[in-house]
């Protein structure tokens, strides 16, 4: 092992054009190492190639070029080792409707070749909060409790490597709080931990390092932190004493009066100071009753990078 839990090279995808159109080439030669043991963001805009690269990596598609090592296992040369240590939860609710959670984990552990010695059954529902629904049928279950079957699917062959497509989308906070307890807890037994997701501040929250993929291209690739020390974009939030016409104005500024009646001035920290917005604020004759600072978030580094494409 290299320290990465995973590692793609030259990762390139096509498809086949419908109807007369050209081929469509979903990812565009993608580097990307994932450190062993992270918890991992691969954000992008929707038709970005995320899918398509979950979906090669769980070997569900066929790439059309570049290498790809699961755990230090070649998926070309070792295909069995390199699916056997990864678990997927998908987005879509693929289960049996006449499955009940117990024999749905059975089934699946039993296709990864799990011993039934070994099997985890009844100890991964408790771990998802399915315990007094095992043996009650798929069908009857509500939306969260199958996306909560669907984790524990992705768990039956204690796989070193966990995907999360998009876990949250459409769930009620209980139901995210769960899983984000649950993925911790996973983090801390040593579990690398992949996401993808378009709650950015739950990527901002949850993630030790981030990729940014747009158009099948990588953009960016960086700790969360430094990916937010990227943008040093600062929006001062001015609220006057008394209601204001005539705005600040200042090189570098751009200043925007919200409906309740607060000044917001955007500038860039490397060119103008908060001493200047502050004069200019005074240059104005506004007399402030309350001042606050507020940061870039990822909301702000995702459409900085991915606006250009």
């Amino acid at each position: 092992m290299s320290g990465n839990a995973i590692e793609i090279t030259g990762l390139r995808k096509t498809y086949a054009g419908q109807k007369g159109a050209g081929p469509k080439e979903a990812l565009k030669g993608i580097d990307l190492a994932i450190p062993e043991g992270s918890v991992f963001g691969l954000l992008g805009p929707n038709g970005a190639g995320k899918s398509t690269l979950i979906n090669i990596l769980a070997g569900l598609v066929v790439k059309s070029a570049g290498t790809v090592r699961i755990w230090g296992f070649d998926q070309d040369v070792n295909p069995r080792q390199s699916r056997a240590a990864i678990g997927v939860m998908p987005q879509e609710l693929n289960l049996d409707p006449f499955f009940t959670p117990r024999a749905a984990l059975e089934v699946q552990a039993g296709l990864y070749g799990v011993p039934k010695s070994q099997r985890r059954s009844d100890e991964i529902l408790e771990l998802v909060g399915l315990s007094d629904k095992a043996e009650s049928y798929a069908r009857t279950l509500s939306g969260g409790m199958r996306r909560r079957l669907l984790l524990a699917k992705a768990l039956v062959h204690s796989p070193q490597i966990l995907v999360l497509d998009e876990p949250t989308a459409g769930v009620d906070i209980e139901l995210r709080q769960m899983l984000w307890s649950n993925v911790r807890k996973l983090n801390e037994q040593g579990m690398t931990i992949i996401l993808t997701t378009h709650y950015l501040e739950e990527a901002e929250e949850m993630c030790d390092e981030i990729a940014i993929i747009n158009h099948g291209e990588k953009v960016a690739q960086d700790s969360t932190a430094n990916l937010l020390g990227r943008i040093d974009a600062k929006t001062m939030l001015i609220h006057p004493a008394e209601d204001v016409t005539t705005l600040p104005e200042g090189a570098g500024m751009e200043v925007e009066k919200r409906p309740d009646g607060a000044i917001a001035i955007t500038y860039r920290a490397a060119h103008t100071s908060a001493e200047d917005v502050l004069a200019a604020v005074h240059q104005a004759g506004i007399s402030i009753r309350d001042v606050k600072t507020v940061e870039a978030d990822l909301q702000d580094v995702f459409l900085e990078l991915t606006r250009a494409g």
